[in-house]
């Protein structure tokens, strides 16, 4: 049987091997914590390569995910479907080895990492997740929920600010089954971090409510198994093991040294390195008995095995909980979801709502239906009003609501989030106001860029928040969305819209959604049965003319209302004029032509898009031949009312506007 030296050194061997090859990558972080991986991966690790989608494994992440090449590695030497010459083809085009870690491409890669601190965002999350479904699933006698999650960090991710805002909220939720191993090798890509990280980390986490192992040599097995004995004992406390170790380790020339963080070692260090490390075997060669080590596919079958037993007894004593549990983690949505109706009744209540208000109205519907909606906001739920009527705030003591107070956290709510998702079992909303996104924006793109079901409701849309000012009032937010590939934006005009939105949000498992709501109240519009149907397309005619109409005016959100009173101001005067809302852009681009061409017709050169957030977005629907009345500076302080006169967003002002624009 090889020693755990030796099966280490197949993980060194097959990163050093691979970055040299691809002259790309960074070799160090997976040689120095190559011993703690074998420990936690042969001993701990709870996990099936046959079917990474077990729902009870434990997770992995690897949030200092430049040292990609450690993970590839665990994945193919465990028994993973990731054959040797994909660890060949490291970094290159379409290959299952990206230069980080990229969910979807590798079987067994839990989350997508790179951008530091946000895998230790998502593990926590995960561990969140883990922890609020066990709760409301498990019963006396029956444990059916039941795994870790395992995190390892770097350097990078605690200075990034997003592991205070996640490590914070996971000591206060008492995430006993969260154990993250922070490789303290003291190397960053400009060198010995001591002339700019000096923080007292220990201290720092003990201080979050973190059980915390010091000093651990990330060299010695026997330190690092009874590091995680012990974390593996704590019930109420997430633990970070902090583990000595040395970047590179076994490159005799350049261990230890900030060379060997993000550059391939060389051809010649490469051959050091084998004699160093006693590793004769021909680049991304591994021996059968090295193979036979670290295989773990039996156990895998073993340990699923067992948990498919228990869940089997589980559906024998709790039927109904069984088949929710399976509804939920494989991602189905119920059969009977209320949303048409709730559209429909939107429709017909006719109410003048704020559609942040409309949004809790659709919550209230959809809550009791939906127990896999886990909500929360940023510190500003009476503001977003998120709480719904039968919301329960997740806490330690009550691990089993279905609500999570983020506190004043933006970012590190959006990445936990994504690890909510992530997890499975939970459809994850939260929420903040518009111009807020920008805290939380890395966390919304990795959530884009992973296709994952979060719905972030972002509230106080536009100036029309008012007297707060400029600071707080959004101009470049939707178009820095808009922008955003995979990202599905709503900005509804009144409850039905905001109806449509929900609707809409749920039913997308590709990527992410975002509603946009305003914060003052919006008229309700009037609408066919056809009209209500195609607000689903994104865009839609709401108002139309006899004939061909000459003028279009298309608006979003709060300047519906705007646009349909200007319409009837112009019809007065005789105009043949059309109104398009316009909530999704995003959906409304993906239509077919022929739709498109009959909501916004070619022929059809006059047109004005008004909307309250930066103008320059707009010009691809209005074209060189029209106008757009939106925000070209940033606001200013004073009530609603006044800033929409001053801005322009008047019915005298797109009147004015138009008949400039008609008799040009």
């Amino acid at each position: 049987m090889p020693s755990r030296f030796e099966l280490a050194n197949a993980i060194r061997a097959l990163s050093m091997d691979a970055v040299q090859k691809a002259k790309s990558g960074h070799p160090g972080a997976p040689m120095g914590m190559a011993d703690i991986a074998e420990v936690l991966w042969n001993d701990y690790l709870k996990h099936n390569p046959a079917d990474p989608k077990w729902p009870d494994r434990d997770r992995f992440v690897l949030s200092n995910g430049h040292g990609s090449m450690l993970l590839y590695s665990l994945l193919h030497l465990t028994g993973y479907d990731l054959e040797l010459e994909q660890l060949r083809n490291f970094r290159q085009l379409h290959s299952k080895t990206p230069g980080h870690p990229e969910l979807g491409y590798t079987p067994g890669i839990e989350t997508t990492t790179g951008p530091l601190g946000q895998g230790l965002a998502n593990a926590v999350g995960m561990a969140l997740a883990e922890k609020t479904l066990a709760a409301q699933f498990n019963r006396p006698g029956h444990t059916i929920v039941d795994h870790h999650t395992y995190c390892f960090l770097g350097d990078g991710c605690l200075m990034e600010g997003v592991s205070h805002e996640a490590c914070s909220l996971a000591g206060t939720q008492k995430l006993g089954k969260l154990i993250a191993f922070y490789d303290d090798n003291g190397i960053s890509i400009d060198g010995e971090v001591e002339g700019w990280f000096t923080d007292d980390t220990a201290k720092r986490f003990e201080a979050y409510g973190w059980h915390v192992v010091p000093n651990v040599d990330g060299h010695k097995p026997e330190e690092i198994r009874a590091a995680i004995e012990t974390a593996r004992s704590q019930d109420d406390r997430p633990s970070l093991i902090i583990c000595k170790t040395v970047i590179g380790f076994g490159a005799p020339n350049k261990q230890g040294k900030e060379e060997c963080h993000g550059a391939p070692l060389g051809e010649d260090e490469v051959a050091a390195a084998r004699e160093r490390l006693n590793w004769p075997h021909a680049p991304f060669h591994v021996p059968e008995a090295i193979y036979q080590g670290w295989d773990a596919t039996e156990a895998g079958k073993t340990r699923q095995d067992e948990w498919q037993a228990r869940l089997e007894r589980y559906a024998e004593a709790h039927p109904d909980l069984a088949r929710e549990f399976q509804r939920r983690m494989q991602g189905k949505l119920p059969l009977e979801l209320p949303t048409e109706a709730m559209l429909q009744k939107a429709q017909d209540d006719g109410e003048n709502l704020a559609s942040r208000k409309a949004s809790l109205n659709c919550l209230n519907t959809l809550g009791p239906e939906l127990p896999e909606l886990l909500g929360g906001s940023a510190d500003l739920a009476p503001s977003n009003l998120t709480f719904w009527d039968g919301a329960q705030a997740i806490t330690p003591e009550t691990p089993g609501g279905n609500y999570l107070h983020y506190g004043v956290r933006e970012f590190g709510m959006g990445a936990i989030m994504n690890g909510i998702a992530l997890h499975g079992g939970f459809i994850p909303y939260g929420a903040t106001f518009l111009i807020f996104m920008e805290y939380m924006r890395n966390a919304v793109r990795m959530a884009a860029l992973m296709g994952q079901q979060a719905i972030y409701v972002f509230t106080h849309d536009s100036i029309g928040l008012g007297e707060d000012g400029p600071t707080h009032q959004p101009v470049e937010q939707l178009t820095s969305l808009r922008s955003t590939p995979n990202l599905l934006i709503w900005r509804p005009c009144d409850a039905a819209e905001t109806a449509a939105a929900w609707n809409a949000a749920l039913k997308r498992q590709s990527g992410p959604t975002a509603l946009v709501l305003s914060r003052q109240g919006l008229p309700h519009q009037a609408r066919t049965k056809q009209q209500l149907a195609n607000i689903q397309r994104g865009g839609y005619v709401l108002k139309d003319c006899e004939g061909t109409p000459e003028l279009i005016l298309i608006a979003t959100g709060s300047e519906v209302g705007l646009a349909m009173d200007a319409a009837a101001e112009l019809t007065q005067q005789g105009r043949a004029v059309r109104v398009v809302s316009m909530p999704s852009t995003y959906r409304f681009n993906g239509q077919e032509a022929e739709y498109r061409e009959s909501v916004l017709p070619r022929a059809v050169t006059k047109r004005i898009a008004i909307e309250a957030g930066h103008a320059d977005y707009w010009h691809k629907f209005v074209g060189l031949d029209g106008r757009i009345i939106g925000m070209k500076s940033y606001g200013e302080s004073a009530p609603a009312g006044d800033l929409f006169k001053h801005f322009g967003f008047t019915v005298e002002n797109v009147v004015k506007q138009a008949n400039e624009l008609l008799e040009g």
